[in-house]
């Protein structure tokens, strides 16, 4: 509780530091505190160049920050979010604390000079880095190292949104990806923390400040429905354009890596010059679509443009976030999406604004996949519960929508794209990197579906196993069948109780013969009974067995300069014949 507290805290200094360079900057290159708010303006002290001295801001920018990215911490380019994620994942949490200097610098010099990328991300890098390294000083256990990083993520977003209770629940669902009370007590600490530090420097304020929405007419919850629906798909949308740009990037740049962020600032330059409201994280422009300022066709290239201005700022080595151009371009799109429905149906469309809030939120959800963490922040943001139901309708929709179109999330695909799935084992990790087919056991005797419950229970009595699985009359498997359910089954009234299996019938994980030993443990720890079975990848039918003890029996087996054993536990079969148990000597 203690180490939370300090990370809460370390990760509110961080925010109001980063804060404090990111506007420093932004008033040296463009002369203004935030240049979205006044986009075309000239430099005040270069008026002789208007509004073209946005062509030269990221090109001086770039050659500032990409040297000392390049130097000092190459993992602090990019949007940091992935890379806090595989931290957690895969390294024990442990993170350079050199990352929370040089992020800070790197990303207030992106988005200062012109970058069009978000501060959320960085400053969740950031508050983590700050997190691991007081877990390396204290000497903490490595589950307490990747808590104290979650907790320095939740304080980031807590002081930067001004959103504590948003900040737990990205903590958890994107970094963590899993829920517990501890983790959540702590999270609270440290987002609570840096909220109050936050406040202190910013005032009790959000950083949008939005008037009251209210809908109007039922019909509006259709219109919602599609809005999300049309949201999951753009923001599937950006993920693609965000990597295609990077990856046309990476072929057109032949040059030393510390000089491309200069080079393509030219390419951000232009692009700037052409549309100047993409200058910088572009609240202004936010704030003034939610409020209606802006007709149908601008918002619509508001939109294309953010996305084109995102992507060529990480694509060139900038430092940012892809939250708030996730936010931004939600944004437009619900403002576009509200504004063509008043045309369409001017009587019961409603408030432009409610369409711009709720697509917020459906478009950062379409991307990253974090419903929850939408709902909350975008709630947090309004303080209205009237506005809540369209919101989770949307959102629901939207990250359902994501999950048709893409396997991967904008996160996720940046990792995949270096060869690293987080549902893998890490590159070069002792364990885990086995194929299910080379670890199964044999299959044990199947059921009928339309077997007795009195012949099931015989079987499961006989069987070692704690489960069986069931085929149906065609023999096409159908689920598992488990001890448990079995005897609760026959514990009730025989007026109630069920009669043949198939009542009972519980489907199981799919495993399959080509899925790793780790990804298949992660289904295993939360089965009933003492396996699962494994089936064929192409026809679905099952093919043997994977147990706890077969899955241990293996990892031992693979752990480098292991001790010795006795020659009798490694005689140990590898197939259990179905309904019988057999342990090792040493079990």
């Amino acid at each position: 509780m203690v180490l939370a507290v300090a990370v809460g805290a370390g990760a509110g200094a961080g925010s109001i530091v980063f804060r404090w360079c990111i506007e420093t900057f932004t008033r040296f290159f463009s002369g203004h505190t935030d240049y979205a708010s006044a986009p075309g303006s000239p430099h005040p002290h270069m008026a002789w160049l208007g509004p073209g001295f946005v062509v030269l801001a990221p090109v001086v920018g770039g050659l500032l920050y990409g040297p000392l990215v390049n130097r000092f911490a190459k993992e602090a380019r990019g949007h940091g979010v992935p890379e806090v994620m595989v931290a957690v994942a895969q390294r024990g949490g442990r993170i350079s604390p050199k990352v929370a200097v040089v992020k800070t610098l790197a990303s207030a010099l992106t988005i200062g000079s012109g970058g069009s990328v978000g501060r959320e991300g960085p400053i969740v890098q950031i508050g983590s880095a700050l997190g691991s390294a007081l877990g390396r000083v204290t000497k903490v256990t490595e589950g307490r190292m990747k808590l104290l990083v979650a907790c320095g993520a939740a304080g980031g977003i807590a002081a930067t949104f001004n959103a504590p209770l948003a900040g737990v629940f990205f903590a958890m669902e994107l970094i963590l990806g899993a829920f517990s009370a501890e983790a959540f007590g702590a999270t609270v600490l440290a987002s609570v923390t840096a909220s109050v530090i936050g406040r202190a420097a910013f005032g009790d304020t959000a950083f949008l400040d939005l008037p009251a929405f209210h809908v109007e007419h039922l019909a509006q919850y259709g219109l919602f429905a599609a809005l999300g629906i049309i949201a999951g798909g753009v923001g599937v949308g950006f993920a693609r354009i965000l990597y295609a740009i990077e990856d046309a990037c990476d072929w057109a740049w032949r040059g030393p890596e510390w000089l491309r962020p200069a080079v393509g600032g030219l390419v951000l330059g232009l692009v700037l010059l052409a549309l100047p409201e993409m200058y910088g994280v572009g609240y202004p422009v936010l704030q003034r679509a939610t409020e209606g300022g802006y007709a149908l066709g601008f918002l619509l290239l508001l939109m294309a443009g953010k996305m084109v201005a995102t992507s060529v700022t990480i694509g060139i080595g900038g430092s940012g976030g892809v939250f708030a151009p996730s936010l931004f371009i939600g944004a437009m799109l619900g403002a576009a999406f509200g504004a063509a429905a008043g045309d369409v149906m001017p009587a019961t469309a409603g408030a432009v604004g409610a369409y711009a809030l709720v697509g917020m939120g459906a478009v950062f959800a379409g991307s990253s996949r974090a419903p929850i963490t939408a709902v909350v922040i975008l709630f947090e943001l309004t303080g209205e519960y009237t506005i809540i139901l369209p919101m989770m309708l949307a959102i629901v929709l939207a990250t359902a929508t994501s999950r048709v179109l893409s396997h991967e999330t904008i996160y996720t695909l940046k990792l995949l794209r270096r060869g690293v799935d987080l549902a893998r084992p890490a590159q070069g990790a002792p364990i885990g990197g086995q194929r299910v087919a080379d670890v199964m056991e044999a299959l044990p005797r199947a059921v009928s579906a339309n077997s007795p419950l009195s012949e099931a229970s015989g079987l499961l009595s006989l069987s070692g196993h704690g489960a069986l699985p069931v085929l149906d009359g065609t023999g096409t498997y159908i689920g598992v069948v488990t001890a448990r359910a079995a005897a609760e089954a026959l514990a009730q009234q025989p007026s109630d109780a069920p009669a043949v299996v198939r009542q009972i019938v519980e489907p199981a994980p799919r495993v399959t013969t080509n899925d790793s030993l780790a990804s298949a443990m992660k289904k295993l720890v939360d089965v009933s009974g003492t396996g699962l079975p494994v089936l064929d990848d192409e026809s679905g039918s099952p093919l043997g067995w994977l147990s706890h003890q077969g899955t241990l029996r293996a990892l031992h087996s693979s752990l480098p300069d292991r001790p010795h054993t006795d020659s009798r536990s490694s005689a140990a079969p590898r197939a259990v014949q179905a309904g019988s148990y057999e342990p090792s000597s040493q079990s």
